[in-house]
């Protein structure tokens, strides 16, 4: 082999695996984000793979589940839980629904994170539909409900680290959007849709 065929291969061989780092610093986030949410790690909530099979209420047991909502600082918008907590059986399918609304006089875009505290129970607190992760656009004044439907695993009587927990806290943060992906208001009048739907 010449040393401009090998100067060429080696060359070949760098812009791929540039390629390829780049490649896995994009996927990196989603791919972590789907860690989280199907082992729990770090109080990320799970995710239901299969909404139908969410197990049966269990009677006689009581679990109690705080919500909080907060946005970054600077970010006009009213966020917050329709209600502050609710007390409910394991296993038992729950929806909650949560206030949006844009105080500006320009279109705004979010995108919301989310946790659960203490940590031991992210992997016990299942969402089977919410508005995480999904922007969400607000026009000037606009006001949107946006559900979350979720239950928790009777799984967490028997974690040696989580059966002692009475008290699990779902919080929320929005961020700002730049640029947003979507035409304002599909995300928002979506959820909107689906809260209504759903009552």
């Amino acid at each position: 082999m010449s040393a401009a065929a090998a100067n060429r291969r080696t060359a070949l061989l760098a812009a791929s695996v540039a390629a390829g780092m780049v490649g896995l610093a994009y996927a990196s986030v989603p791919l972590y984000r789907l860690f989280c949410q199907v082992t729990g790690f770090g109080g990320t909530p799970m995710v239901a793979a299969d909404a139908a099979a969410t197990p049966e209420p269990v009677a006689g047991t009581s679990i109690r589940v705080r919500f909080d909502g907060n946005v970054r600082r600077g970010m006009p918008w009213d966020f917050r839980p329709a209600e502050r907590f609710v007390d409910l059986p394991l296993g038992e399918r729950r929806m909650a629904f949560y206030h949006a609304r844009n105080t500006s006089d320009a279109p705004v875009t979010g995108v919301a994170t989310f946790n659960v505290t203490p940590e031991a129970a992210g992997r016990y607190f299942v969402k089977i539909q919410c508005f995480c992760f999904n922007e969400q656009t607000l026009q000037p004044g606009e006001a949107v409900e946006m559900p979350v439907i979720y239950y928790v695993d009777p799984a967490i009587r028997d974690d040696p680290d989580a059966s002692r927990i009475k008290e699990i806290t779902l919080s929320y943060s929005f961020f700002p959007v730049e640029a947003p992906t979507e035409p304002a208001g599909i995300r928002a009048t979506g959820m909107a849709a689906i809260a209504a739907g759903r009552r």
